[in-house]
């Protein structure tokens, strides 16, 4: 690769240590800086914009439906573009072009107003489309690049220690992540909804600059292994005796590929669509809005000490018992909101809830180089994070309807419960093919 440490003062190579770590601590703090691009960030901004655009909640869910849908058929382009060019320029742009995005957001009341006089319109279709393009650049850049290609350089890092290193990563993400609404509801309380974007956006920018700055692909550039040092020629011939690398194409001949990144679907499908309806979903139930809230505490505790054990272990074991557990926990969490009436159905929420997204976190990041290799690693992980933001932009409003149509969110279960047990069949003939 070309021009690979330009505009950089940092070489990796003379690095007092491995650089490996330095590579593990920017890529999560660049998966967190992703966040004003997640379902976690744009929902606490939701109820100040849409009021100041003249939008209904179903008119805003809905831009945002179609922004997500659309980022969801470019992904796997970006994740092409991450094997060509590598993370650090990939990264770059994508975290630039969110901060970018949040500008034109924080315009968007004034942008909108100014359509409807050029057009001299007053319709709300105008703002619609309006957001629902600036919702496609902030979930593409945000939600797909940048979480792809910061987790992937993380990963092409390290082998031995993958697992381990993803440990670090994932609780530092898992505790960022829990924390940021409380963090953007504080900004848009001292500041409005237009400057704690503005103020988001320039954190961006300057983090754009770091990622130039310590971004760095792979060890092998810089003759380096992951986990350690040794000699570019000795590098290259012990990874291509060690190391199996399928094309994406190849990948999707596998069924491995589809049950794994099918079981995280089903994850970003649940969780976005519970998250995004908890208190309504807790209402009918007869729970108030703080019961309801409260739930997320001890599915987060569960899933950091879930992911922080499995990642550990990660290292040793198959990642197909891993497969099966997440299948599992998702009959938990299924059943769970099918009894969400009594006290055992809340208790089988938060346990499956918090033992699937802890797994989420692991397999998610883990599994696909330890099964695929790193050659083609951006290609294969955008690919099954297009089905994840597929999966998420389609839960809101399904979990919706199931309860505009039946009366209750409860009949989501008759659907992920098939699901469910289709994914179950279907893993069972699963080979490491890694």
């Amino acid at each position: 690769m070309k021009n690979i440490n330009s505009f950089s003062f940092i070489n990796p190579k003379k690095w007092p240590f491995f650089y490996g770590y330095v590579v593990l601590i920017i890529g999560s703090i660049g998966i967190l800086f992703s966040i004003p691009g997640q379902t976690v960030g744009v929902s606490v901004f939701t109820d100040p914009v849409k009021d100041a655009l003249g939008l209904t909640r179903n008119q805003f869910s809905n831009a945002y439906l179609i922004g997500t849908l659309v980022s969801a058929f470019f992904v796997t382009k970006a994740g092409r573009l991450f094997d060509k060019f590598g993370a650090r320029f990939v990264a770059f742009f994508a975290a630039f072009f969110l901060g970018v995005a949040l500008v034109l957001f924080s315009y968007s009341e004034g942008i909108s107003n100014h359509l409807k006089l050029f057009l001299n319109l007053k319709s709300w279709l105008i703002p619609f489309v309006l957001l629902s393009f600036l919702f496609f650049l902030v979930r593409f850049c945000g939600q797909g690049v940048l979480t792809m290609s910061s987790r992937n350089m993380v990963m092409m890092w390290f082998d031995k220690n993958r697992g381990k290193v993803n440990s670090i990563s994932s609780i530092a993400v898992s505790l960022g992540f829990s924390s940021s609404p409380i963090l953007f509801n504080y900004l848009i309380d001292k500041n409005g909804w237009e400057v704690s974007w503005q103020i988001l956006a320039v954190c961006l920018f300057i983090f754009s600059f770091l990622i130039l700055q310590f971004y760095r692909n792979k060890p092998e550039d810089f003759g380096l292994i992951p986990d350690g040092f040794i000699s570019i020629k000795k590098s290259k011939k012990k990874i291509k005796s060690s190391e199996i690398n399928f094309t994406l194409k190849e990948a999707k001949k596998t069924r491995a590929f589809w049950m794994f990144g099918l079981a995280l679907a089903f994850n970003s499908f649940f969780s976005t669509g519970f998250t995004f309806h908890v208190v309504s979903i807790f209402k009918t139930q007869g729970y108030e809005k703080t019961d309801a809230i409260a739930v997320f505490l001890p599915i987060s505790l569960i899933a950091i000490s879930v992911s922080t054990l499995a990642n550990i272990l990660s290292d040793y074991i198959q990642h197909k018992i891993y497969l099966f557990v997440m299948i599992f926990s998702g009959f938990l969490a299924a059943v769970g909101l099918l009894i969400l009436d009594t006290t055992i159905g809340i208790y089988l929420l938060i346990i499956g809830l918090g033992v699937y997204s802890g797994l989420f976190a692991v397999v998610n990041a883990v599994t696909w180089p330890r099964y695929f290799g790193r050659s083609y690693l951006g290609s294969i992980t955008g690919k099954v994070m297009s089905f994840i933001v597929v999966a998420s932009a389609l839960a809101p409003s399904l979990f919706s309807y199931c309860f505009s149509v039946f009366g209750s969110y409860s009949f989501v279960s008759y659907i992920l419960l098939p699901f469910l047990s289709f994914l179950f069949i279907g893993s069972l003939a699963i080979k490491k093919v890694g």
